[in-house]
């Protein structure tokens, strides 16, 4: 009798995934450590917060409309219009002479986002079975850490050796890659479940805004966030107090450690379950913040920076796979919509307060820093009490 081949796990779809996500978080990540100087080159100085806020607002208000989308018109379409969205808004920065006119382009920017990584997950959502989908978003985390740790080292190579201009187009030209490398990937959304785009599909109804069924990843994923946010807005202007002369250097060892971890523990939650290990990463988190505030030197920095990125580099895929193992299958986009939700809520809260509280003073990074460490301690207790020592099986 005749045995059928094993079903290959990472398929070619899979992989071209993974390289579409390095090339989209590298194109706006490399703009990351410039901007603040760039902002208050045309008299905003004040407004740093909004940097991240703005892009957040868009990205979660288009959410609902992406998840739908991806419900029906397909995956691919949706990471493509993230993708072009990217790679048109490069091409506008150095026009932008205004401070109105940056944070509205800061707003189109925010489209992005909002766009691509809802695709993105319910794509591999689509093509990796449930037992590996912890280790899969591990892997896809790798890649997209990967850009957003090259993002933020080229940009600032880009602005210290050309010019702003030659980033801005260099950010826009890498999403054209991405956009590039979707062009040869197959639509995973069943053929049964496909709609022609129209406009009526732009109207939502309630129950087509949130996923019900993912509140408590969305409700952890809120607040494990709100760091980030924080971390986006401050860390430029920390490195430089600390004589730090490339400000993508804390991103870059972050993301290193981020790495380090999805590549040794992607298969964590896996065995081990989504909650128990999402609470000794959060735990970390508080730990990583903690020393965040502390920071006196550029070395002690770029240790927080280490210890930020063992935190996220568990965090983040078992929040993603605890999503995707509640989210129904009709409904996937939805939910990984939900979540995505949530987390730019809690980084453009991160961001707006960071500016407020920080309002270019050295001197009150600590508050900054501990405000995150407070809301994420809010996290640790929610998820050790308020969330049931859940297996994988009672995910599914």
């Amino acid at each position: 009798m005749s045995v059928a081949p094993p079903t290959r796990v990472y398929t070619a779809g899979f992989w071209l995934m993974c390289l579409s996500s390095f090339l989209f978080f590298a194109s706006f990540n490399m703009l990351l450590p410039e901007l603040p100087d760039y902002l208050t080159s045309l008299g905003g100085a004040e407004y740093k917060g909004y940097i991240i806020a703005m892009f957040t607002v868009t990205a979660g208000l288009s959410r609902p409309f992406s998840g739908k989308l991806a419900d029906t018109v397909g995956r691919i379409p949706v990471m493509v219009f993230g993708s072009l969205v990217c790679f048109l808004c490069g091409f506008f920065y150095p026009w932008t002479a205004t401070v109105g006119g940056f944070l509205l382009l800061r707003l189109l920017h925010g489209f992005s986002t909002g766009f691509k990584p809802t695709g993105t997950a319910a794509f591999i959502g689509d093509i990796i079975p449930f037992e590996r989908r912890g280790e899969a978003m591990g892997l896809l985390g790798v890649a997209s850490s990967m850009g957003m740790a090259a993002g933020p080292a080229l940009g600032g190579l880009l602005a210290e050796h050309f010019s702003l201009n030659v980033l801005f187009y260099c950010s826009s030209g890498t999403a054209l890659l991405s956009l590039i490398v979707q062009g040869t990937m197959t639509e995973t959304l069943p053929p049964a479940q496909r709609q022609k785009f129209s406009l009526k599909l732009l109207r939502l109804r309630w129950d087509e805004v949130l996923e019900p069924r993912v509140f408590q990843p969305a409700l952890a994923t809120l607040l494990c966030m709100f760091p980030y946010g924080a971390v986006l807005t401050v860390i430029p202007d920390q490195s430089t107090y600390l004589n730090i002369g490339n400000k993508g250097l804390f991103f870059t060892f972050y993301t290193v450690a981020s790495l380090a971890v999805r590549l040794v523990a992607g298969r964590t939650s896996d065995r081990y379950g989504r909650v128990p290990v999402l609470r000794w990463s959060t735990a970390l988190l508080l730990v990583a913040l903690v020393a965040l505030a502390l920071a006196r030197s550029a070395p002690f920095l770029l240790a927080a920076a280490v210890l930020y990125g063992f935190a996220t580099g568990l965090n983040s895929p078992t929040l993603y796979a605890w999503t995707i193992d509640l989210s129904p299958a009709e409904r996937r986009g939805r939910g990984v919509a939900t979540m995505y939700i949530a987390l730019e809520a809690g980084i453009g809260l991160g961001a707006l307060l960071a500016g407020w509280i920080f309002a270019n003073s050295p001197a009150r990074l600590p508050y900054v820093h501990g405000l995150s460490a407070a809301v994420t301690l809010a996290a640790l207790v929610y998820l050790w009490i308020g969330v049931r020592n859940q297996s994988i099986a009672q995910a599914e």
